[in-house]
């Protein structure tokens, strides 16, 4: 069986260190959403000692059954929150990331990942079942919240900070955080007009097989007993696999073109038969783990252009994750983008010893954290691409280069050479410059920073006329 998250993080991950402390000033927040990015709002602000009452339309808090991949700039703040021990029990540690010719299986790209990942960025990267860091979360916020299931918001008042429930009753907050997804009602309050989702016209397949089944298979059982990440790449659709739960279950995400879809539903259940269709003429190992899928549900990808601003004018209502910065699952950062907004929340609110502070509090977070989302987002779109190149030049220039990520990679394995940045690399994954630009990346860390270069020398005055 894959071995779990079974290595010594460096100590200094887990360092019980607060970037934040209690703030002077007790604020009121509101947050919409009690997804990923929601908890973890609501516990960062929490801990920071305001007040938090977050509000969800579902009757209970729950996720359908998918696998979640946790890089270094997230499990460093997980494990920093007191997570670590869950997180070892819960995840597996992929010890590469492969990719395969999806009709051929042969291994056109391969990265090493395993301690090289703790080594190279101080915190491991780790897979994980989605509804297991669901409940992580939960338990670690559900101390500092106040929680409304069944409590769908229908609209804002941004100018006195007050939401309406569809039952008719309001509350008032100091501030209000649209936490509500990639379809999210309060981006259209922020922005001022209508705003829906752009269709990608791709969709995927997810599903997830016992382990038990497939070392019962020659062919399948490497992929159980030697735990990475595979991706097999093909024109127009692509397919990504990994160990979760301890290597008890094997999470498979299979994107493919939506065949017209325009709905904004989401986990609707798919066909297995057109599952199969859809990636018939892949390689055995392919045809075989679709074989194990006795269901599936189809999760149609939306998104989203990068907002002008996150934060209304009144400086009451502010968004954060999926409702400012949709990540289509290309670079796997999504959940990470959103917790990382929340960790730079909770700082800079912190210190907050005026009210008057708020509004450019909350233009320091959107400048802080624009950049890096938009570039994110901007780089899940291109492996969206990278992946999906049709047969042909393009894709044969594609192979040639992450064949050359591959060979760096094997060459230093060997002790060969020194190490290559192989900047540029089709494989992003190899790309050494962007790998330390996404992994060493520490939100708390650089929200501290800015408040100690900028943020703690503000007068009222000038807070009130501040912009980043």
């Amino acid at each position: 069986m894959a071995s779990v998250l079974q290595h010594e993080v460096p100590k200094q991950v887990f360092s019980t260190t607060r970037v934040s402390r209690p703030t002077v000033l007790p604020l009121h927040f509101a947050i919409v959403g009690c997804g990923l990015g929601g908890l973890a709002a609501a516990y960062c602000l929490g801990r920071a000692g305001h007040t938090v009452t977050v509000f969800e339309s579902a009757s209970c808090i729950s996720e359908v059954g998918a696998g979640i991949q946790i890089s270094p700039n997230l499990s460093r703040l997980l494990i920093r929150w007191g997570l670590g021990p869950e997180l070892l029990r819960a995840s597996v540690k992929p010890q590469s990331i492969t990719f395969r010719r999806y009709e051929t299986g042969h291994r056109v790209g391969w990265t090493k990942w395993g301690e090289n990942m703790d080594k190279d960025f101080g915190s491991p990267y780790c897979h994980l079942h989605r509804a297991d860091l669901l409940d992580m979360l939960v338990k670690l916020a559900s101390p500092y919240m106040t929680l409304f299931l069944n409590s769908r918001v229908v609209s804002v008042d941004p100018g006195i900070g007050e939401l309406t429930l569809e039952s008719g009753r309001r509350f008032r907050a100091d501030v209000i955080l649209g936490a509500d997804g990639v379809k999210s009602m309060v981006r259209e309050i922020v922005i001022g007009r209508p705003d829906k989702p752009i269709h990608t016209g791709d969709a995927a397949y997810r599903a997830v097989i016992p382990t038990s089944e497939m070392v019962k298979d020659p062919d399948l059982k490497p992929l159980v007993d030697h735990p990475e990440m595979t991706g097999w790449i093909g024109p127009g659709r692509h397919i990504m696999g990994y160990c979760i739960r301890g290597g008890r279950e094997y999470n498979i995400v299979m994107l493919h073109p939506d065949r017209g879809m325009r709905g904004e539903a989401y986990d609707i259940p798919g066909s297995v038969q057109q599952m199969k269709a859809d990636f018939a003429g892949w390689e055995p190992r392919v045809e075989k783990l679709l074989a194990l899928i006795s269901h599936t549900l189809i999760w149609p990808l939306f998104d989203r252009d990068p907002l002008d601003t996150w934060v209304h004018p009144s400086g009451k209502v502010a968004l954060l994750g999926d409702a400012c910065h949709p990540m289509l699952p290309y670079r796997a950062q999504g959940s990470a983008m959103a917790i990382e907004d929340a960790a730079v929340l909770g700082v800079l609110f912190s210190h907050i010893t005026s009210r008057r502070q708020i509004r450019p509090l909350l233009w320091a977070y959107q400048a802080l954290r624009y950049p890096r989302t938009t570039d994110t987002q901007l780089a899940s779109r291109l492996n969206q691409k990278i992946f999906h190149l049709p047969d042909g030049p393009e894709q044969e220039a594609r192979d040639i280069s992450m064949r050359e990520g591959m060979e760096s990679s094997l060459r230093e394995e060997r002790g060969e050479i020194s190490r290559d940045d192989l900047a540029g690399n089709a494989n992003v994954w190899a790309d050494r410059p962007k790998n330390r630009i996404q992994f060493l990346y520490d939100a708390e860390v650089e929200a501290e920073r800015w408040w100690m270069s900028a943020g703690q020398r503000w007068s009222l005055g000038e807070a009130l006329a501040f912009r980043l």
